[in-house]
């Protein structure tokens, strides 16, 4: 507390402190004059309508008046000795953070998976980020961009779950690739400086002499994940990975190499803790203002005061508390406006928008509800897709103009069976940005499975024009052999041969045993179905619907087997995404190790 900055920040309030006292002064002469009574009465009967001994007046209430008035103009003079600081200019810093998601960042020294761990610790950073842009990007044995530079820290916390290590279509760790392209994201931004986050457990040893040309202005700092002991890096299924001689890889971090890293790259090396401090450490760097700015002047600091004066106003509550009446309470139910139109209002609405809440109800996956309370429309479209109203999802986007809302609805369509206008979608989504490789790769998908789909109705057609040809042209060959008296194919093979007179003798009569065994046994079939009771017949309709509901329609198989190849969680759309581009790229296949 230095009383030596006490100040006033509306000092001219003060001036108020005059016309209090005289309004006092004015009070108690009021209550302390007798009245004027010698100029209407006879001095005789003064005595008999005065008191001798004038009662004595509290002052208790003048005093509290008066205490109160003065409290009260004090807070609104705003007195105050502390100061908050804070820099005038905001902190433009950009942050790219690059994760490894090489098969060591697997290895279980770290509890629960050096993967694990970085997620956690990258989300704490991204709490931390006050202002300033910020990317994640991907690498193993190439680097991908999971997020470009954005102010949206949340949609780069959302990514994190879905960063596994065999999403990655190459395997390795390739620093370089990673670098070159953190700083491709920093130059297209067109900024100037700016900080690079490596969270990694190792680098190439010629990695650190080439970063400083790489850099340029930028920053690159190391998270290190991993413990030099190291642990053996467990595989998805059973067992651990090993080597082409078969042994059992044991990944252990590589702090040399990291820390020199960071040297060269002007930043700090970090390994991580068990506690929030490694997050503290680079949440200070990347929160302070640019290099050349962390010594600023105290002059150019935002004049921001911790004004007390409201504190003041508490003592004055219990004196003001006291003093209504009923007069003052009337005329304050005077004041009140007129009455206006009530409408139902809950607890959380007070604290809440109609978007914050349903936001909270799409996390809690009750997105029927978060689709009749989001105002946003992407927002609304989203929650009715995970709903499964894909046609109102389609809706909802219908006037959108951004690229990612005519790719959400393309994915609607697609899920809604309507192929041929989720390609219309994808296509607009394509002409706003062409460089969406989302919208891109799911308009190649159902443009394919388009074509799938007319080439089995034209094989149908073909199918189906070929068996009625055949139908006519045994039909037509049937009519002519009865126009001509003659017995088809089917009744000359349906001929017996001749045979000996014995055998035939012999023949018919035991056919005729046969028969008569037949005859017998379809006779107490027949008896007994009348001594049971029958079932009722099942009427014409009811099999009709059996019979629909057992046959399927050919291009509802078709769209449902297309729905399932479209991807619909972040895992898997990422690990297709990152497959994708690496087959644009034609990069060759890497030569270092596995891991």
């Amino acid at each position: 507390m230095n009383f030596a900055e006490f100040h006033f920040l509306r000092p001219w309030w003060l001036l108020a402190l005059l016309p209090a006292a005289l309004f006092l002064i004015l009070l108690v002469r009021h209550r302390q004059g007798r009245g004027n009574w010698s100029d209407v009465c006879d001095a005789e009967l003064l005595p008999f309508i005065l008191q001798d001994k004038p009662l004595q007046a509290s002052r208790g209430p003048l005093f509290g008046a008066g205490f109160a008035a003065l409290l009260t103009i004090i807070a609104l003079a705003g007195p105050t000795w502390q100061r908050l600081p804070g820099p005038v200019f905001r902190n433009d810093a950009a942050l790219v953070i690059a994760l490894d998601l090489s098969k060591s960042m697997d290895a279980a020294d770290i509890k629960p998976s050096r993967i694990g761990k970085a997620r956690y610790k990258i989300a704490d950073l991204l709490k931390q980020r006050k202002d300033g842009q910020t990317a994640l990007l991907v690498y193993g044995g190439d680097a991908f961009t999971v997020t470009p530079l954005t102010n949206d820290t949340a949609t780069i916390d959302s990514q994190l779950s879905a960063l596994t290590t065999d999403i990655m279509p190459s395997p390795g760790s390739n620093t370089s690739a990673a670098l070159n392209a953190a700083v491709a994201l920093l130059r297209q931004a067109g900024l100037v400086k700016g900080h690079i986050l490596l969270v990694t457990d190792g680098v190439d040893s010629d990695v650190a002499e080439q970063a400083e040309h790489w850099l340029g202005d930028y920053r690159l700092s190391v998270l290190a994940m991993g413990t030099p002991e190291g642990a053996p890096i467990q595989l998805q299924g059973a067992g651990f990975l090993k080597d082409s001689n078969g042994a059992i890889v044991v990944a252990k971090l590589d702090e040399a190499a990291l820390n020199t890293l960071a040297q060269h790259g002007r930043g700090i090396y970090q390994p991580v803790t068990a506690n929030d401090a490694d997050v503290e450490n680079l949440g200070r760097l990347f929160n302070s203002a640019e290099t050349g700015n962390e010594n600023l002047d105290s002059n150019l600091l935002l004049q921001q005061w911790d004004e007390k004066g409201p504190w003041l106003l508490l003592l004055v509550l219990p004196w003001a508390a006291l003093q209504f009446r009923k007069g003052l309470l009337l005329a304050l139910l005077c004041l009140l406006p007129l009455p206006k139109n009530s409408y139902a209002l809950d607890w959380q609405s007070l604290w809440q928008t109609p978007d914050q809440r349903a936001k909270q109800a799409f996390e809690q996956q009750q997105y029927q509800q978060a689709a009749e309370q989001f105002d946003n429309p992407d927002w609304r479209a989203a929650a009715q897709y995970k709903a499964g109203k894909f046609q109102e999802a389609a809706e909802t986007l219908k006037n959108t103009q951004s690229a990612e809302g005519h790719y959400n609805r393309g994915n609607a369509l697609a899920q809604a069976g309507q192929l041929q206008e989720a390609v219309q979608a994808y296509q607009q989504a394509l002409q706003l940005d062409p460089k969406h490789q989302d919208a891109k790769y799911n308009k190649e998908l159902v443009e394919k499975k388009l074509k799938e789909q007319e080439q089995q109705q034209e094989n149908q057609q073909q199918d189906q024009q070929k068996q009625d040809k055949q139908d006519s042209s045994e039909q037509q060959q049937k009519q002519q052999q009865q126009q001509d008296g003659k017995p088809d194919q089917a009744d000359k093979d349906a001929q017996p041969e001749q045979k000996p007179q014995d055998q035939q003798k012999a023949d018919a009569k035991q056919d005729a045993e046969q028969n008569k065994a037949k005859e017998d046994q379809q006779s107490e079939a027949e008896a007994k179905q009348q001594a049971e009771p029958q079932p009722p017949k099942q009427e014409p309709t009811d099999q009709e619907q059996a019979a629909q509901a057992t046959e399927k329609n050919e291009t509802e198989r078709a769209n449902e087997q297309l729905l399932k190849r479209i991807p619909d969680e972040p895992t898997g759309l990422l690990k297709r995404k990152f497959k994708y581009q690496y087959g644009q790229r034609n990069r060759a296949n890497p030569t270092g190790p596995a891991w």
